[in-house]
């Protein structure tokens, strides 16, 4: 079916970005550099890069053909849950005032999210079976989901606290700061590994690798700048999964 191809095609694409994304930073914040073409305001960039998966997710999903049962409905609540954040709130949170953001990072997020949204909805909207039955696998994957999202939630507090507090950059050192460098990159992987575990679904496991293989190389670009930034940086300190990464 045409609609397989599409995902299986998409998560190859996550496995060439991954590989990538380990030899090329990604130019934005602290790793932001001349020579990537038109700049924005970094809060409004990431509102704008965000909205698509806000959008297109839940109306595909939601005007479908599919009659949604109460599985269905509660993985379009955890996505809208994720996106009203990450959409509505978190952009605006941002203490970086005066910090612009290539325009062509915007853009490809916004075609990233669109097609996230598109893949994850049509199916729930047009290809699921609407199974009202609730099964473990849905409460592991939800719990797992609101883990990961405490964690990265109470980690994007501490590093938005930390700017309050000082000038510049800063070592965190609070929570799981205290053995990865990105804690709330982890909080990532873990909320998108349990909404694919509740969803059960091809398009949802695409999410949840293409959510490791971009946040994996981000925090390892974290780490090496935390590293060359402070003399004193935690020698023991991983960066994204604790004792190993």
């Amino acid at each position: 079916m045409w609609f397989d191809y599409l995902v299986w095609g998409w998560i190859a694409i996550a496995v060439i970005t991954f590989m990538f994304l380990l030899k090329i930073k990604q130019p934005y914040g602290r790793h932001t550099t001349d020579g990537w073409g038109m700049m924005v305001n970094n809060n409004w960039g990431w509102f704008w890069m965000e909205l698509p998966a806000l959008i297109v997710m839940p109306v595909l999903a939601l005007t479908g053909p599919t009659e949604l049962q109460l599985p269905q409905l509660i993985i379009v609540a955890l996505w809208s849950i994720h996106y009203i954040n990450r959409t509505l709130i978190f952009p605006f949170r941002l203490k970086t005032k005066g910090k612009k953001m290539p325009l062509s990072i915007v853009l490809s997020a916004v075609f990233f999210n669109g097609i996230n949204g598109f893949v994850n909805g049509y199916f729930l909207g047009h290809l699921s079976e609407g199974n009202s039955g609730l099964s473990w696998t849905l409460f592991l994957g939800v719990a797992l989901f609101f883990l990961g999202m405490v964690i990265n939630q109470r980690s994007d507090n501490h590093l938005l606290n930390l700017r309050k507090e000082n000038t510049g950059y800063a070592i965190p050192r609070a929570g799981l700061f205290n053995w990865i460098s990105c804690p709330n990159y982890f909080g990532e992987i873990i909320e998108w590994t349990g909404f694919a575990i509740a969803a059960a679904s091809l398009p949802a496991a695409s999410f949840a690798i293409w959510t490791a293989a971009n946040l994996i190389p981000r925090a390892l670009n974290h780490h090496d700048w935390y590293q060359e930034k402070f003399e004193d940086y935690p020698k023991d300190r991983k960066a994204v999964i604790p004792y190993l990464v």
